[in-house]
Parts: C-alpha cells; structure tokens; sequence
C-alpha cells in the first residue's frame, strides 16, 4: 500500500501523459462530440490535482525536515510553476486570450484571501474559538501583495499609453523588472534575516514552560536529492498535460458560451485546490500561522511571478495582455485588500472575520455569472 502511495500516483499520471502523446490529436479533433469533451475534460482535471496532491506531499515532506518557511515556500513555488504552465499553455493555443492571466491571478486571489481564509477562520472559530498566530509574517505578506495587486491589475486601466488596460514594452519590462525584484527581496528576507516572521509564535502564558521544539534529523544528501526528484517527477506530467487541457477547456467555454472569466477561475481552482486543503488541515489543527503562510504566500508568489511570465510571454510573441480589471473587479479587490488588512492586524481571529470574507467570495462568484 505503501509503495502504490508513492510510486501508483506518478506512474498513472506518466500513463496518461503516454496516452495524450499517443491518442491526443485524435480525440482533439473529435471534441464536437461532447461526452468525449466532457470526459477528457474530467480526466485530465482529475489526474491534474491528484498529482498536484503529490506534489504536496512531497513538500511536506521536506517541509518536516527543513523546517518553516521553507516548506509552504517550496509548496508555493510549485502550484505558481502549474500555474504559469497552464496559462502559458492555453496562451500559446493561438485562441483569444489576453484577459486569461489576469482573470487567473484575480481569480486565485479571490479564492485564497477570501474563499480559503474565510472557510479556514470559520472553522477555526468554531472548534477552537480564537487562533494566534505570527502577526509580523502576515503583515509582512500583506506588504508585498498589495503593492503588487495594485500595481499588475489595477494601475494597467489608469495609465495614458494604452487605453485596453494593457502595457508598453517599456512598462512590461519595468514592471516585470521591479515585480521580480520587489518579490526576490521579500524571499531573501523570508528565508533569512526575518525568518522567524513566518513561523508560530512562542506561548506566552504566564509560567508554562515552553517545551524545547522536537530536534529534527538532518536530511541526508541522498534523501534530500530523493524527495526533489520526486517533487520533478510529480511537476513534469501536470506542465505536460496543461497543454491538452488548454485545448479542451477553451473549446468547452466557446461551445457554451460560458463567459470568459471563468476559465481563469477553473484553472485557479486547478492549481490552488491541494495546497487549500492542506491550509484548511492546518487551521483545523491550530495551525494558523502555517495556513496564513500558504494562502498569503500563493497570493504573493502569484502575482510576483506569474506577471513577469505572461508579460515575457506577450512581448516574444507579440501577443496582447490585458492586465487591467473591470471597475466592478477593482472595488471587489480593493474590498478584499482592506479586508484582509483588518483582518490580520491583532493578534486573534475569530468567525466574525471568516464570516465577511466567506460573503466576499459569494459577491465575487456572483459578478462572473453576472457582471
């Protein structure tokens, strides 16, 4: 059972990329057939996540051993390399799709900062009524995500070079340039100087003695080099299988007429679904300062690195990208930003905060049917 655990998850999806290289063209030109596009679709969504769960295993894995915050970065890292493969792969399918990163990365934040963060501070309120957490990691989180929100998706509608709430070549590559720069700073200071930011807080009642933290075996080099191997071994198929899923889930909104919104939203939920459980499993076991780490830390790895790879994409194939959000999407993030600012700004949570942020959500689901 053990060794299907480990090795059944990666030699399925491997099977089901050989399929895809095999029979894939075939069953792309057959998807007027709908039970055929209906079954591709849930397959490849399926065996998507299933293998981005392995993926979070494995950065479990090493987050053990490695200690905060190197896990939830790893993790983090991983779902924005699926997530800029999927975008790049529906992209470059040669369809319309210039507004995809935005509403991608608009989409991801809504999910995570209200949709995740408002489920999670429920639950937590109500098994454990109050949670603490690392208020300088959240802060410090907050600090990067704002400016670089506002800067990918807001500030593209009110620039006077363009009028379609796209960039220049020269603000592409400066804001690409600062973006970068902006979140390499914030990882450098995560992992180093400011670690201890991103890790929960000591108790501080008064005469309990603090337990010594449970010294943790250094990770071989052999073991260590094992677990990124599989970390690859799990990433490679879902980079693959994105392009065939490109193909089916951009016929499937056109065959509908489904508005175009929504397949950033689906391919938010595709990468962030693993890695919300796995927030939710921590909150419901006190872990909020580990949860607050993957929400904030996708949302923040999401547009630092995601912008800077469409835009690359846009500027070598001449493609347009529409950065900018619709008036009605700014207030919803401007909403959420300060929101979430309220939010974490004490030392506590509880489910009056995780009440709001949940109605945010609804009002965002709401205004993609319905705008």
């Amino acid at each position: 059972m053990a060794a299907f655990k480990t090795f059944g998850r990666p030699v399925l999806a491997w099977l089901t990329v050989a399929l895809f290289l095999i029979f894939g063209s075939d069953w792309m030109a057959h998807l007027n057939q709908h039970t055929l596009g209906i079954g591709l679709f849930a397959w490849l969504f399926v065996m998507i996540v299933w293998t981005a769960f392995g993926v979070v295993h494995e950065a479990e894995e090493l987050a053990i051993r490695l200690g905060e915050p190197f896990g939830t970065l790893i993790l983090t890292l991983s779902i924005v390399i699926i997530e800029v493969a999927l975008i790049s792969a529906v992209m470059l399918g040669g369809a319309d799709t210039a507004t995809l990163a935005r509403d991608t990365m608009f989409a991801v934040l809504m999910i995570v900062l209200n949709g995740v963060v408002g489920l999670g501070l429920l639950i937590g309120g109500i098994r454990h009524h109050e949670q603490t957490y690392n208020l300088q990691g959240a802060s410090a989180y907050l600090a990067v995500i704002i400016p670089l929100a506002t800067i990918a998706l807001v500030l593209p509608n009110f620039t006077t070079s363009t009028s379609d709430g796209s960039l220049t070549s020269v603000q592409a590559v400066s804001f690409s340039l600062l973006t970068m720069a902006l979140y390499g700073l914030f990882l450098w200071l995560q992992t180093g100087r400011h670690k201890g930011y991103f890790v929960s807080p000591k108790s501080t009642a008064p005469n309990e003695a603090e337990p010594p933290p449970p010294a943790q075996p250094k990770m071989p080099a052999s073991e260590l080099m094992r677990r990124i191997a599989l970390l690859l071994v799990y990433l490679l198929p879902i980079v693959i299988l994105s392009k065939s899923l490109a193909k089916v889930l951009d016929y499937g909104i056109d065959a509908t007429g489904a508005p175009p919104a929504l397949g950033g939203i689906i391919i938010a939920m595709l990468v962030f679904t693993p890695e919300g459980i796995s927030a939710l499993i921590s909150i419901r076991g006190d872990q909020l300062t580990r949860a607050i780490n993957l929400c904030l830390g996708a949302a923040a790895s999401t547009v630092g690195l995601t912008v800077p790879a469409v835009l690359a994409i846009g500027l070598f194939t001449g493609q347009s990208v529409v950065l900018g959000l619709p008036p009605a999407s700014i207030v919803l993030l401007a909403a959420t930003l300060i929101l979430s600012a309220l939010t974490f700004s004490g030392w506590r949570t509880t489910m009056l905060e995780g009440a709001v942020h949940l109605s945010m959500f609804v009002v965002f689901l709401v205004l993609t049917f319905s705008p």
